[in-house]
């Protein structure tokens, strides 16, 4: 049929009035600086905005108002954003929702799919991404609609599989997202970030090989310290800790440094800096306090793989979590090193009441490390007996001076109430937030490998490991060093009661490497100590 003059001038001015339009778009969320920043930018933007402060309110205004587009977030006061999304769906299913959330989560995912959602935004949101977002959906909404009133069904079905598609894709992209948050999140030392960032790296992407650098900005270089390689690479080359290959390839990364943008070269042309067995590239800087402290790298040595825009996300995303979880170990052990100064305090205010005591916890630290070292304790296992040791007996800050200071052998009653220490001490480090491990080894470093000791009475393996290694370092200490009420022992005699405690007061394996350690010479010989209740027994 031929289109007459006065068909085409109307259809044109249709076109344009599609085109200059500005659709309504309602925002939903009970942080109102979030709903200010919003309203404003896309009023700027020219179009219609509405906001509300939860879902009974946003209902009101659909109830009276035409909307073409709704973004909310999840957790909010009298009806939550699911629950707003799944009444919208209801009212008109040709409204698009765009859920936003700080707390993503696959249960929540699949929840907003069954309600109809047709998209998930992480906070904090990037506003630009915000109205891409509106534009997508905008569109999408009016290829829906079209499809619902003009298509045939055929067309319709190939639509809502696209869609379904879609909504499939993006449920893995979460599944990516949440699995990152999740590692990084569980890092507890921030000095393993980086390597396991390097090794996420290699498993999210093609990458054969991963790699961490820090960068000095003063010196214009950048300085390796984690790097990860497949197995398959392993065979091929050995994966050197070393600085980039040469000044082109340091130039290249500082140059992303200074660009502060993520650089993606998914095919290596000879371009200058990279070298020859690298085909595809990419450099993601990781900014701390608004500041880049290191970059990603990965690359890919062999075959027809290439890196996507995808996985550069990817890579982007994990960067910027760990990052934050970088700064927020470095809080956690800036006031975990304040929190120890604090309690060592309470140990040196413990000395201080008797010249004999001092420095006694360092000692027992100093003999406790020795044995685990050779014992064969992890590293994170020394570092618990290197707080722990100082800390282990801050409990006798709660033990009357007439006691702990008393010069003669303790009575019955008194002994009862000097036993009180170590739950004394576990609780004071409870009460201050420290770990578990802690607390457990200050608690029970007075049991006895019989069962015979205190506070409750545990035998064998049911004392903590740390807690029966730093038995021997106390006992030993406590016989080696000078009391109020008598002299240290001699050597001879102080080793001959260890022995003969061996499987009734203390571990036969501790006392085995004690032995073993003192006849190397790494056995401090004497010195003056807090009075232990080992010597009072």
């Amino acid at each position: 049929m031929t289109e007459t003059k006065e068909d085409k001038l109307n259809r044109l001015n249709r076109q344009k009035t599609v085109e200059t339009k500005k659709e309504n778009i309602l925002f939903v969320d009970d942080e109102e600086s979030i709903l200010e920043i919003a309203v404003e930018f896309f009023k700027h933007k020219g179009y219609q905005v509405i906001a509300a402060r939860n879902g009974l309110e946003a209902l009101e205004i659909l109830k009276q108002s035409k909307v073409d587009c709704c973004f909310t977030d999840i957790n909010m006061p009298e009806m939550d954003g699911l629950e707003l999304a799944e009444q919208i769906r209801e009212m008109d299913n040709t409204i698009p929702v765009i859920v936003m959330t700080g707390y993503p989560s696959l249960d929540n995912t699949i929840r907003t799919l069954k309600n109809g959602v047709v998209d998930f935004l992480i906070k904090p949101v990037n506003l630009n991404q915000m109205e891409v977002c509106v534009r997508r959906v905008l569109r999408e909404r009016q290829l829906f609609v079209e499809n619902i009133l003009l298509k045939k069904e055929v067309e319709g079905k190939a639509r809502l599989e696209k869609i379904n598609q879609e909504l499939l894709y993006k449920v893995e992209e979460l599944n990516v997202l949440n699995r990152i948050m999740s590692d990084v999140a569980a890092v507890s030392r921030s000095v393993d970030v980086y390597k396991r960032i390097v090794e996420m790296a290699l498993e999210l992407t093609h990458a054969d090989v991963s790699k961490f650098y820090v960068i000095n900005e003063a010196e214009f270089k950048s300085f390796e310290v984690a790097a990860s390689q497949r197995e398959s690479e392993k065979e091929k080359v050995r994966l050197e800790q070393r600085e980039p290959e040469n000044e082109a390839f340091n130039r290249l990364i500082m140059e992303t440094v200074a660009d502060e943008i993520p650089l993606l070269i998914s095919a290596n042309t000879g371009m200058r800096g990279i070298p020859p067995q690298v085909s595809s590239l990419m450099v993601v800087p990781m900014k701390i306090q608004e500041k880049v402290f290191g970059v990603l790298t990965a690359e890919v040595h062999q075959g027809e793989k290439r890196f996507s825009d995808k996985e550069l996300y990817y890579l982007s995303f994990m960067t910027q979590r760990a990052a934050y979880a970088i700064e927020n170990l470095a809080l956690y052990e800036h006031i975990n090193r304040g929190l120890i100064t604090t309690l060592n305090a309470f140990v040196k205010a413990i000395e201080a009441r008797d010249p004999y005591t001092e420095q006694h916890s360092n000692r027992v630290t100093e003999v406790a490390v020795a044995i685990g070292m050779e014992i064969g304790c992890t590293e994170e296992e020394i570092d618990i007996l290197n707080i722990a040791g100082p800390l282990h007996d801050i409990g006798k800050i709660g033990i009357r001076d007439d006691i702990l200071l008393k010069p003669g052998r303790l009575t019955e009653q008194e002994f009862e109430k000097i036993k009180e220490h170590p739950d004394i001490g576990a609780n004071i480090i409870g009460q201050l937030g420290m770990w578990d491990e802690h607390q457990s080894i200050i608690r029970h470093h007075h049991e006895r490998f019989d069962g015979t000791g205190y506070p409750d009475g545990l035998k064998a393996d049911e004392i903590p490991f740390l807690a029966r290694i730093l038995s021997v370092a106390d006992a030993y200490d406590a016989m080696a060093s000078d009391r109020a009420y008598r002299k240290k022992m001699p050597i001879e005699k102080v080793l001959s009661i260890l022995k003969e405690g061996s499987g009734t007061q203390f571990d036969p394996r501790c006392i085995e490497i004690f032995i073993r350690i003192f006849d190397k010479g790494l056995i401090p010989l004497d010195g003056d100590e807090l009075r232990d209740d080992h010597a009072k027994q």
